[in-house]
């Protein structure tokens, strides 16, 4: 029986919990909605979802599936879940109704999973600018309005949505260590000082805030100091320098991979915000990525990094000096700041029990 338990699970994409007892009553099961498929997703799934829901399938304590939402809605997926996590606008918006009311008839609990700002107006006009259409942004806001609890990256977008008259739970950014590196980068001692740059189109108007940072900077040796961005904008300027991903490389594993065999190239990784609520509902994953890549974090002093500069990264104020105050700082304190980033994230800040998270599911 446990074998065919196990044939079943594979065959329905499910990740099968350890068995149990054969007295004990089955464990529940949590489908997920997420963009993508056969384990390639966006980012942000791997992020806040699907890293989650492995956890959760390898502890025992639940079933996982990924569901297709068109067949759950309509019901030929026969499954009965104990709760669906939707994360984003991956329910499509046609669905939804159907999705809601099959819910209320067999008892599944809905949780909605967001991790940025898609309510404020000022958001909602930078994420259309950017990738969102309106159907998209609608769907996002009838899941969340709908569902049973909604999960968020941070407190402030918690707030966001407190606003909205929804409530929810924070539950931070985490990363999975065993992708990541381990010591710090060590960058080429000859040439120019490059300094990462990453993040989504979302960040374009955030990448002119290092134009006047990176003009004419020079290292305590006379080293140029040079910015390279891997994804923020598809514009070309003369003041940085373009690093394209390979094929593959969109895939979050992939993505991660490049940028460990890519990571001597960089002495310091950066991550600045302009003044906007939609930036201020994001949370602090760049200072947790680039800690576990091995560059020492520099970012601009806005709710999204407070409090990383008790952890070792330096925090800036606009304005050009304090940025290059605090550049020329990481580089010469690369090891001992990325040393206690990495301890931090570590043993604060990786995927495990996650209880808010867990009882947001019902678990």
């Amino acid at each position: 029986m446990a074998a065919f338990r196990s044939t079943v699970a594979r065959l329905l994409g499910r990740t099968p919990a350890p068995e149990a007892p054969i007295d004990a009553p089955p464990p529940p099961l949590i489908g997920f909605v997420v963009h993508g498929a056969g384990g390639v997703h966006p980012a942000s799934a791997h992020i806040r979802v699907t890293g989650r829901m492995s956890a959760l399938a390898a502890s025992g304590a639940a079933t996982v599936a990924q569901v297709d939402p068109v067949r759950w809605a309509d019901g030929t997926d026969t499954a009965h879940l104990d709760a669906i996590l939707v994360q984003r606008d991956a329910f499509p918006l046609a669905a939804l109704d159907a999705a809601f009311a099959r819910a209320a008839a067999e008892g599944t609990r809905i949780v909605a999973e967001v991790d940025d700002d898609f309510f404020s107006e000022a958001a909602r006009t930078r994420l259309a600018r950017a990738e969102y259409d309106p159907a998209r942004l609608a769907a996002v806001e009838r899941l969340v309005r709908g569902a049973d609890a909604v999960v968020v990256s941070t407190e402030r977008l918690r707030a966001v949505l407190a606003d909205q008259g929804v409530d929810a739970v924070v539950v931070p950014n985490a990363v999975q260590p065993g992708m990541w590196g381990g010591a710090p980068a060590e960058p080429d001692p000859h040439g120019p000082r490059r300094v990462l740059y990453m993040g989504s189109v979302t960040h374009a108007e955030d990448l002119d805030l290092l134009r006047p940072v990176v003009d004419g900077l020079v290292d305590d040796d006379g080293r140029p100091v040079r910015l390279e961005v891997v994804g923020v904008t598809a514009d070309g300027a003369d003041w940085y320098d373009r690093l394209p991903l390979p094929e593959g490389a969109t895939h979050y594993p992939e993505f991660v991979a490049f940028l460990r065999r890519q990571a001597s190239r960089w002495s310091a990784g950066v991550a600045p915000l302009t003044a906007d609520p939609f930036n201020d509902a994001k949370s602090d994953l760049k200072f947790l990525e680039y800690s576990m890549l091995g560059l020492p974090f520099v970012g601009s002093d806005r709710p999204s990094y407070a409090g990383v500069d008790a952890h070792g990264g330096l925090l800036a104020d606009d304005g050009a000096a304090a940025w290059r105050t605090a550049l020329l700082t990481a580089f010469r304190e690369r090891e001992e700041r990325v040393g206690a980033a990495q301890a931090y994230v570590r043993a604060e800040r990786s995927i495990g029990a996650d209880a808010a998270w867990r009882g947001a599911l019902g678990l």
